[in-house]
């Protein structure tokens, strides 16, 4: 049963920050619901406050940062990232990846800087802008700040937010040329989230070789992580299958995954050694096109 509180509605960023900063850790904020309330409802959270930020339009955008790039509001629904067409040229996986999370009445409703905020390691969202060398801006009445995607999350439904601060945007940079990115998770249980998760980000160079490279891995550890081992293994190098089953291989040694009612902690790590070949491959693929 939820616990009465106290409800606000912000129209304004600033606004939300003034509650925010308030109420401080009395407050818990809240767009979607979809996490927030389930939490709730099973006692796990009890807030004295709810700072309902749905309302804020200005947190609500995808557009060009004039370089290529993509700037998308934290309040963006999944289901208009799906459905852009600014998602080509480039950042097509991003609503391939949308298309795989939750149900369409989900992501009609949430939001990605929800779910970035949530700080599930099993998230779709997450390893993607990790692969895609996303930076996360968040905002405080004391100002901004940013940081990469990979450094946003640091335990388990744990982010670098601080007391007063809200995510504001996801800013994606334009991949350079001859990058490839792709994204699949293993799930049972269609639109339900990832047993494991991997993204892959390559940049080809002279003689298709590997220039650059990032893996990202999600349910792999307590939070979504680069398998920088297993990157190291391809890098700078031509990329043939016994790279990518030595580079799946690692990356399996440096995930970190548990054991739970989804899978254990050997079958994830086995579906991590699987998986970084496969998807790299279709990276491979995609980069040769670029």
């Amino acid at each position: 049963m939820i616990k009465d509180f106290e409800h606000f509605a912000p129209k304004t960023l600033k606004e939300a920050l003034t509650l925010l900063d308030k109420y401080q850790d009395e407050a818990k904020v809240i767009c979607g619901g979809q996490s927030l309330l389930i939490l709730m409802r099973q006692g796990l959270v009890a807030p004295e406050y709810v700072i309902d930020i749905k309302s804020i339009s200005e947190l609500s955008y995808i557009k060009t940062d004039g370089k290529g790039g993509l700037k998308i509001g934290a309040l963006t629904t999944h289901r208009t990232i799906e459905k852009s067409s600014q998602m080509r040229d480039g950042f097509a996986v991003l609503a391939e990846m949308e298309t795989r999370l939750a149900s369409i009445q989900t992501r009609n409703w949430g939001t990605i800087g929800g779910n970035l905020c949530h700080g599930d390691p099993a998230g779709d969202p997450a390893p993607v802008l990790i692969a895609l060398n996303a930076t996360l801006k968040m905002a405080s009445l004391k100002g901004e700040r940013s940081l990469p995607a990979e450094d946003f999350t640091l335990d388990y439904f744990e982010t670098a937010l601080k007391t007063g601060e809200l995510l504001t945007e996801i800013i994606v940079p334009a991949p350079p040329a001859h990058t490839g990115t792709a994204y699949t998770k293993f799930n049972i249980i269609e639109s339900d989230l990832a047993t494991v998760g991997v993204a892959a980000s390559i940049t080809l160079g002279a003689g298709d070789s590997c220039q650059d490279i990032r893996i990202a891995l999600g349910a792999a550890a307590a939070t979504p992580m680069r398998a920088k081992k297993a990157e190291a293994v391809l890098k700078g190098k031509k990329i043939t299958d016994a790279l990518l089953a030595q580079a799946g291989e690692t990356a399996s040694t440096e995930a970190d995954p548990i054991s739970d009612m989804q899978a254990s902690e050997e079958y994830r790590r086995e579906l991590v050694k699987v998986l970084v070949p496969r998807i790299s491959k279709e990276a491979i693929a995609r980069a040769k096109k670029a």
